[in-house]
């Protein structure tokens, strides 16, 4: 850009508005670009609105160069008018990007006109400024690539609609790299953590339980609602299970069932009942029991007796015999036991407690089981 005259007035820029040559508007535009950013105001308020309607018009017929520093320049400063902002945030990106990720004037439509009509970079662009509202972040989710969708995840000052959250929620099922972001969000509900729960790794298993809290009248919900309507409507099991899951019933009803009688099913090799009686002292549905019976790592398990507030010596033995039960007692477990006691003292009874009452709740947590692989 050309050399700033500093002591030029508005008129001097009119002035040199009315040539024609493009060595003059590259030198009006930096001069007026200067003026608004002048520590001295040289503007008043007249003058920096026809400086906004002169730079409007005439920003397409100066230099890219001059387009790309007046973009930059006019990114961090509120006086620009929202036309202009718009004007630049409209360009090819190595002009918009200034504008897009760092003014503050530009309106909600104006990013979602941009957000429809222009390229995926400069939606990337908008996924991570300062602030994106509930609307711009719907459409960046609706219309950017996932390399979109995750900078916007990430982005901490973005908001997200609830069923925006769901959604993505289900998305991450099937796309890993939302998962970390997503839980990693202060505005995601423990509920959808939980449910998120089923597919994430280990690693991320352990984030949910142990750093979801929940607040008191979550858990008064939780501790007040019914425990058996999962065993009540599961029509899926064979005559041995169902066998098993009257023999639990009848010895809840006459006290006999506890975690100490469970645990000489496992001894006894009754995993049947094992199973029936876990699920009735849970109320989760057997096919969860099952799944966290099937998990080589035990994190499912653990969670279920944590929310029993099961004594920590006892689980270790619950534990040991679920693995013997599924490797004939071959397996080389010193390793894993340490691991998961280690995870089991993290854990929080009240967060355990949420977890299960999130999967008596919702019956598509156990559709998303019987759809999945088992685990390794």
């Amino acid at each position: 850009m050309g050399t700033l005259k500093t002591k030029m007035t508005a008129k001097d820029l009119l002035r040199l508005a009315q040539e024609k040559s493009v060595t003059s508007r590259n030198e009006l535009v930096e001069n007026i670009s200067d003026l608004f950013l002048s520590p001295e105001g040289r503007l008043n308020e007249h003058e920096r609105a026809l400086m906004n309607d002169v730079l409007l018009k005439l920003i397409n017929s100066v230099e890219k160069s001059v387009r790309k520093e007046l973009s930059k320049r006019l990114s961090t400063i509120d006086d620009v008018s929202p036309e202009l902002a718009a004007k630049l945030a409209d360009q090819s990106i190595e002009i918009a990007e200034p504008m897009l990720t760092k003014s503050g004037v530009l309106k909600d439509e104006q990013l979602i006109e941009i957000i429809r009509n222009r390229t995926d970079a400069h939606r990337m662009a908008i996924a991570i400024r300062f602030h994106v509202s509930e609307d711009v972040s719907s459409e960046l989710i609706e219309l950017g690539s996932e390399d979109v969708v995750e900078a916007l995840v990430n982005n901490e000052n973005a908001e997200i609609s609830e069923l925006s959250m769901k959604y993505l929620v289900a998305e991450s099922r099937n796309l890993d790299r939302f998962q970390e972001p997503l839980l990693s969000r202060h505005d995601l509900p423990a509920e959808l953590a939980y449910q998120m729960y089923w597919w994430v790794s280990a690693a991320l298993r352990r984030k949910i339980i142990i750093e979801f809290n929940v607040d008191n009248t979550q858990m008064d919900d939780a501790l007040e609602m019914a425990t058996k309507t999962a065993i009540q409507n599961h029509g899926a099991t064979d005559g041995i299970m169902r066998t098993a899951l009257r023999l639990a019933k009848e010895l809840a009803g006459k006290g006999e069932l506890d975690i100490v009688f469970l645990r000489g099913c496992l001894r006894q090799e009754k995993i049947n009942l094992f199973v029936a009686g876990l699920s009735e002292l849970t109320g989760l549905d057997v096919d969860i029991i099952w799944r966290a019976i099937r998990e080589r790592t035990g994190e499912s398990l653990a969670i279920i007796a944590k929310s029993l507030d099961i004594d920590r010596d006892i689980f270790a033995s619950i534990f040991l015999l679920v693995v013997q039960s599924r490797t004939g007692g071959r397996a080389r477990t010193t390793g894993l036991v340490n691991s998961i006691l280690s995870l089991y003292d993290d854990i929080k009874v009240n967060n355990a407690k949420v977890a299960v009452r999130h999967w008596q709740r919702d019956l598509g947590y156990q559709n998303a089981i019987l759809t999945m692989k088992d685990a390794v």
